[in-house]
């Protein structure tokens, strides 16, 4: 078993370090929903890249997130297994398709495939901003992985050392 990965710095003092990068980082993750795309979408979208990537702050942020909004345990437990799961709708799944094609982009580029299934279930402005969207959430989880940002969990659930 491997030690916990130690915090090499905190996101507060990260934001602190560059206000004006994380602003506008904030601001591109903000246009998704801004220009109408749905909250709950975005919020899927925005774990499974964090799953994707291994980043258990912005998993840990996002899941909370998640729950806030309404989105069902039976989305937020099936999420890992999307394509085997009948708990998401036609849009939901071009997303998370989406996502997986960028995250993983250095696997092989992004199929001719997943941007059919993108562009017969988004409009091109839709599509556009759930691009950025994703690229958004990309650059949150290579910051706060690089970082090691500890993930804000509830007290009872820490386990002692």
């Amino acid at each position: 078993m491997t030690d916990q990965p130690q915090p090499r710095m905190e996101g507060k003092a990260f934001y602190a370090l560059v206000p004006d990068a994380v602003a506008a980082i904030r601001a591109l993750s903000g246009a998704a929903r801004a220009h109408g795309l749905d909250e709950a979408l975005l919020e899927l979208v925005k774990l499974r890249a964090s799953q994707l990537n291994g980043c258990a702050f912005c998993l840990q942020m996002h899941t909370t997130d998640a729950r806030r909004i309404g989105l069902s345990e039976a989305k937020l437990t099936l999420l890992p297994v999307w394509h085997e799961a009948p708990v998401f709708t036609v849009r939901e799944r071009a997303a998370l398709a989406w996502t997986e094609a960028l995250t993983l982009i250095a696997q092989g580029g992004v199929s001719d495939a997943a941007y059919a299934t993108a562009t017969a279930a988004f409009a091109p402005q839709e599509l556009a901003y759930l691009t950025t969207a994703i690229g958004a959430i990309n650059v949150w989880n290579r910051i706060a992985g690089a970082y090691h940002f500890t993930p804000q969990v509830p007290a009872e659930a820490l386990v002692a050392a």
